[in-house]
């Protein structure tokens, strides 16, 4: 048995949600939860450390980042807290951006910018070069660009910290007065790798909280857990490996309609991924007295651009709401701010998700639709009966074929796939493709009927399965798990959203 736990201990995927020892992990920090529960001090520290080591075995040592995150933001938190004067809480508010976004930009940003600055300005030798060895004698360090690897996560704590404490700074949030509490907070390991992003106003009053857990809630967890489940392993995963993965590395061999078919999967594919995560996480966290935010609502029945962005990434978009389009001045300003502001925050989106210049373009595709979405509204009468059939279908397609530019690996890629895509539109056979891919077209059918079903029925269908007599409820359950074992991919994938 020690053997086992040694063996499984040391394999480097143990801590995603699909992965058995994930689960052995969890049942253990489950049970020490709710034996814990009438100390809470106690429990919540035991919760922290539990997350520390859950980051440590997917994020190795840079966990480090984690403490120093908490650390400083805690004790700028505290110094807001006894400090009236406005020039000093600018400087302390400023000192907490200067860090974290510092920290975040060293690791995920510093080999782009100069990257950027290469193409820029070309030459014998390498920029980075030259600054790693100025570096180097100045200071007898080693450094190296090249090692400089992204901590799992980063974006998504370094945006918890952050607005932790700007809304402490705007007096909407009392400081945490116990570090071991707001450490919990920022490490939290059911969202910590790939959120949601929680804010603290939010978080925080629920640890000071008693833990109640009704049947129902338990059974609403481990609905959300198997539905994540479904969605991750027999969606997702079957999705990239068959035809995602294929299609986008190697589009030169595959014709147009293929490459469209596979576009419309990866649009399922990076919904079911990320919000099957989310759905895991938001029932995990269920299970240890803790209610995170919800991230998705049903994203592909938005009727607008604007609607999409209520719908997908929920607490991403809310963050760059309220910390960056209103501080920006949001629709306050005119019409033309208005429109700059939704680019701007945009193309911060697109950039926030990895450094790299697709990235950018896509937020920028996004802000550009957005200001169409925002200039086409004042012109059109909201009561025309097609409004919202077309809005729908001009609104999921944008959507799809700007994940192109999301998924695409190279640029050559790209002009391979849109010429592709140009000539799909002349005579072909379109039955021959048909018919060599008769599960991909069901399970795409099956991913898209589930997302669009209407809401008040997936409501009555979850409501009756919590009321549901025990039996049933254990004999669904198990079979789904079963299904979801066997039918599942063998190769565990990771979350796509992990490398942001």
């Amino acid at each position: 048995m020690i053997e086992f736990i040694k063996e499984l201990l040391a394999q480097s995927d143990i801590f995603l949600f699909t992965h058995i020892g994930f689960w052995l992990f969890f049942g253990v920090i489950l049970i020490f939860n709710f034996i814990l529960y009438k100390k809470r001090i106690v429990r919540i520290a035991f919760l922290l450390m539990a997350s520390l080591f859950f980051y440590y075995k997917t994020g190795g040592y840079f966990f480090s980042l984690l403490i120093i995150s908490t650390i400083v933001d805690y004790s700028i938190g505290r110094a807001l807290h006894y400090n009236s004067r406005k020039a000093i809480r600018r400087l302390l508010v400023g000192i907490s951006l200067i860090i974290n976004l510092g920290v975040l930009g060293y690791f995920k940003y510093t080999y782009f910018l100069i990257d950027v600055f290469e193409q820029f300005y070309a030459t014998d030798i390498k920029t980075y070069d030259f600054l790693a060895a100025f570096s180097n004698n100045l200071f007898g360090t080693s450094f190296n660009i090249d090692k400089i690897i992204l901590p799992v996560g980063i974006s998504f704590f370094t945006f918890q910290t952050i607005s932790y404490t700007i809304d402490v700074y705007r007096k909407e949030l009392k400081p945490v007065t116990n570090i071991v509490d707001f450490g919990f907070y920022v490490s939290f390991f059911p969202q910590l790798i790939a959120g949601p992003i929680v804010r603290a106003k939010h978080f925080i009053p629920q640890i000071y909280k008693q833990l109640v857990l009704s049947e129902k809630w338990i059974w609403w967890s481990i609905l959300l857990i198997i539905g994540g489940l479904f969605k991750k392993m027999l969606i997702s995963d079957f999705l990239s490996v068959n035809l995602v993965d294929r299609v986008f590395e190697h589009p030169i061999s595959y014709s147009g309609f293929e490459i469209i078919l596979a576009i419309y999967a990866y649009t399922l594919q990076i919904y079911c991924d990320f919000s099957g995560y989310t759905d895991i996480a938001l029932g995990v966290a269920l299970l240890l007295g803790f209610r995170l935010p919800k991230n998705f609502n049903h994203p592909y029945k938005a009727i607008s651009l604007s609607d999409f962005w209520r719908r997908w990434h929920m607490s991403l978009s809310s963050w760059l709401r309220d910390y960056l389009y209103i501080p920006l001045g949001g629709n306050r300003k005119g019409n033309l701010r208005t429109l700059i502001n939704l680019m701007l925050t945009m193309l911060l989106g697109g950039l926030w998700h990895g450094a790299a210049l697709k990235y950018i373009v896509w937020g920028g595709l996004h802000g550009f639709g957005l200001m169409m979405n925002r200039l086409i509204n004042g012109f059109i009468k909201k009561d025309y009966l097609l409004l919202k059939p077309i809005g729908w279908f001009i609104t999921f397609n944008f959507v799809a074929f700007t994940w192109i530019i999301f998924r695409v690996d190279s640029l050559h890629n790209l002009q391979i796939i849109l010429d592709r895509i140009h000539r799909a539109f002349m005579p072909f056979s379109m039955w021959a493709v048909l018919s060599s891919i008769p599960y991909l077209l069901a399970l795409l059918l099956i991913g898209y009927l589930l997302h669009w079903l209407p809401e008040r029925f997936l409501k009555r269908s979850k409501i009756r399965f919590i009321k549901a007599p025990l039996l049933v409820k254990i004999i669904f359950t198990s079979i789904t798990l079963y299904l979801i074992y066997t039918l599942h991919q063998s190769t565990l994938l990771p979350f796509i959203y992990f490398r942001f």
